[in-house]
């Protein structure tokens, strides 16, 4: 069993790898306060549902998903108050800044964050939004239960012992 989480991990690395030296890959947001405030169970990848002048809007970098979350309504998955600039040479045919932005996963992805958001009290984070390797749009959204006070001190702490450690290592005192 030991064997199969290093290869699991070996292969995560791998892709991580892979991703950060493709040319297409590209963060266009990210929602680094996400994992701080909620606890991260899991992740999923989904498309999102734009038009052409987000696109070219994102295209630019300019993009907020701080603010927003993702919610299971009537079976389809929304991203809500999500912040795209306009773009400015699309004046006439714009797009609505934080307008609700279908996303895109499959009906058995879909059934199982509702089912988690209905009875375990979990909620749809999203974490970061990125250009894929073949240039599309991803968004990957995380299954997350909120965390306490006390649970943000510790996770706090810990990071602070990790960086202190670091520190120690590199300078040998």
């Amino acid at each position: 069993m030991a064997g199969l989480d290093s290869a699991r991990s070996n292969a995560y690395i791998r892709v991580m790898a892979k991703t950060k030296d493709d040319p297409n890959y590209k963060v266009i947001a990210e929602n680094r306060r996400a994992r701080y405030d909620y606890a991260i169970e899991e992740d999923v990848e989904c498309g999102i549902v734009l038009m052409g002048s987000e696109v070219k809007s994102l295209r630019e970098g300019s993009a907020n998903i701080a603010e927003s979350y993702a919610a299971v309504e009537d079976g389809e998955l929304f991203l809500t108050n999500g912040y795209i600039a306009p773009y400015k040479q699309a004046v006439t045919w714009g797009h609505l800044e934080r307008r609700k932005r279908k996303l895109l996963a499959s009906k058995r992805e879909i059934s199982r964050m509702w089912n988690a958001t209905q009875r375990k009290g979990m909620t749809l984070v999203p974490l970061v939004m990125y250009f894929n390797h073949k240039g599309l749009v991803k968004i990957k959204i995380g299954i997350a239960k909120g965390k306490k006070a006390h649970d943000k001190r510790a996770t706090e702490a810990k990071r602070d012992w990790g960086r202190q450690k670091q520190r120690l290592l590199r300078h040998g005192d």
